[in-house]
């Protein structure tokens, strides 16, 4: 059963930048690139670094881990370069008038 949980104002987060929440227990980055928003659990699957920390690349909509350099597809959660082998997870975000809410299933 999927369970939605209300983040944060959408003018909360510029175009550009990436932010740690926990929602329902799960780390999770929020990043914005204009007005889409995107949601991935923010641990890195290579060695278990923070990736809100990390690098927002805007024009392959990835997010680069600070630690060793993995690039992670924010639509996809598939890392796109070594070291890391293995996606996180995704998850959907929904917009409700100037809430970003994401979507926990």
């Amino acid at each position: 059963m999927s369970k939605t949980v209300d983040l944060c104002a959408k003018d909360e987060l510029e175009s550009g930048s990436v932010r740690k929440f926990v929602a329902d227990g799960h780390e999770i980055a929020v990043v914005r690139i204009e007005d889409d928003f995107y949601a991935i659990g923010d641990r890195c699957s290579h060695a278990n670094y923070s990736l809100s920390e990390g690098e927002v690349i805007l024009e392959e909509k990835e997010l680069e881990c600070w630690k060793h350099g993995s690039t992670f597809s924010l639509t996809t959660g598939k890392p796109t370069c070594l070291p890391a082998t293995k996606a996180v997870p995704v998850y959907d975000i929904a917009i409700e008038g100037d809430r970003v809410l994401v979507v926990i299933d």
